[in-house]
């Protein structure tokens, strides 16, 4: 897998649900992001957070064990594998993040959703004017988005020795790359 086209028509094989796709979109997005900021590969980086689902709509029980069986059946790398596997540890995996990229991976899929929840709440219903302090707030309100695991975002930006507030901006930043895909432009 080398090119985006190949890592959504792998997306897409295993996942029919507009929102997990959506979801996809978002981390691909987020993980391009990061990738320039830190001088990194770009396309491998947003590949990897393209797929990182890619076994949730067939198997959430089993979910980040199914897709190391059908990676390897696709023929994907062992570092694409790992780095994939590792964005559930402590939740359904016990591999652990290492390299940068696998941290932030880690660290902002549970974000972004509620990044996404927090545009879907707003008058306007866009990211393009999202300000880090409306989503600190729905950070702190464990009632809101109540499915996104705040430990895991806070390990990550430890992980990271990233402050809350870059990782939260970086990946607001990330999703207004990708706004019009998310559907997260709204009505400014």
């Amino acid at each position: 897998m080398k090119t985006r086209r190949e890592a959504y028509e792998l997306l897409t094989k295993y996942n029919t649900s507009s929102s997990l796709i959506k979801h996809g979109f978002a981390v691909e997005a987020v993980m391009r992001y990061f990738a320039r900021q830190f001088g990194e590969d770009e396309e491998y980086w947003g590949n990897i957070g393209l797929i990182h689902d890619l076994d949730y709509e067939l198997y959430p029980e089993e979910h980040c064990h199914k897709t190391k069986e059908i990676m390897e059946k696709e023929g994907i790398s062992e570092d694409i594998i790992r780095a994939v596997i590792s964005h559930g540890w402590n939740i359904c995996t016990d591999v652990k993040p290492e390299h940068k990229m696998e941290k932030v991976l880690y660290t902002i899929d549970e974000l972004t959703g509620l990044i996404t929840a927090t545009v879907y709440m707003r008058p306007n219903k866009s990211i393009l004017d999202l300000e880090v302090k409306s989503v600190k707030k729905k950070f702190k309100s464990t009632g809101f988005a109540a499915g996104v695991n705040r430990e895991v975002i806070l390990a990550g930006c430890e992980m990271l020795e990233m402050d809350l507030d870059t990782v939260i901006l970086w990946t607001i930043e990330g999703m207004k790359e990708a706004a019009k895909e998310l559907e997260l432009v709204g009505e400014l």
